[in-house]
C-alpha cells in the first residue's frame, strides 16, 4: 500500500471487507523462512480474515501475495544479520517508513515492514509473503480469501478489471 493509497478511504475499505485488526479472529502461529532457510520468522495471523494481491509496480514485479500482521505479532527468530533492505527509487513512502527485506544469500523476499498512523495498522506492521509460510498445505492455501487491489491506479478499495494474472 503506497502512502498515496494510505488514506481514510483505504482504511474504511479495509474495515468494510472484514479486516478485523488486532486481537480478533482465530489467530494461529505460522513459521516462515526464506528459500535457503537462513532467515526464519514466526507470526500470529488469521489467514481466513483474508490476504491481498496488488498490481502496483512493486507487488506486480515481485508477484507478492501478502497478509498483514499487526504490531508485535511478527518476529524474526533467526537470520536477522542476513536481511538486506530495499527501497524503490520511486517509493511514495516517507523515508524510514517502509523496509522491503530479503535474504542476502538466496534473495528471497519473505516480508516487508511498514509504518502507517491509521486504523487498523496504528503503527508498525508487516506484510508477510504467504509463499514464505512453511507447512501450509495446498488445500489451506486454496481456501484463503484473496482481495485484489488496484495499486497501479492507487485504488486499494477496488480490484483491477483483470485479476487472473495476479
Amino acid at each position: 500500500m503506497s502512502v498515496a493509497g494510505a488514506n481514510a478511504s483505504s482504511a474504511s475499505g479495509l474495515m468494510r471487507r472484514g479486516w478485523q485488526g488486532r486481537g480478533t479472529g482465530m489467530l494461529k502461529t505460522y513459521r516462515g523462512s526464506c528459500h535457503c532457510g537462513s532467515v526464519r520468522f514466526e507470526c500470529e495471523v488469521d489467514l481466513a480474515q483474508g490476504t491481498r494481491r496488488c498490481n502496483c509496480r512493486f507487488c506486480g514485479k515481485s508477484r507478492l501475495w501478502k497478509v498483514f500482521v499487526l504490531g508485535d505479532a511478527f518476529r524474526v527468530v533467526s537470520g536477522q544479520e542476513m536481511l538486506r533492505d530495499y527501497r524503490g527509487p520511486e517509493s511514495q513512502w516517507p523515508q524510514g517508513h517502509v523496509h522491503h527485506y530479503f535474504c542476502g544469500y538466496c534473495g528471497f523476499r519473505g516480508f516487508s515492514k511498514g509504518y502507517l498512523e491509521m486504523e487498523p495498522f496504528d503503527g508498525w506492521f508487516h506484510a508477510v509473503n504467504v509463499a514464505a509460510l512453511d507447512g501450509v498445505s495446498d488445500e489451506e492455501l486454496a481456501a484463503i480469501p484473496i482481495q485484489y487491489e488496484n495499486g497501479r491506479e492507487d485504488d486499494y478499495d477496488h480490484p483491477p478489471a483483470i485479476v487472473s494474472h495476479m
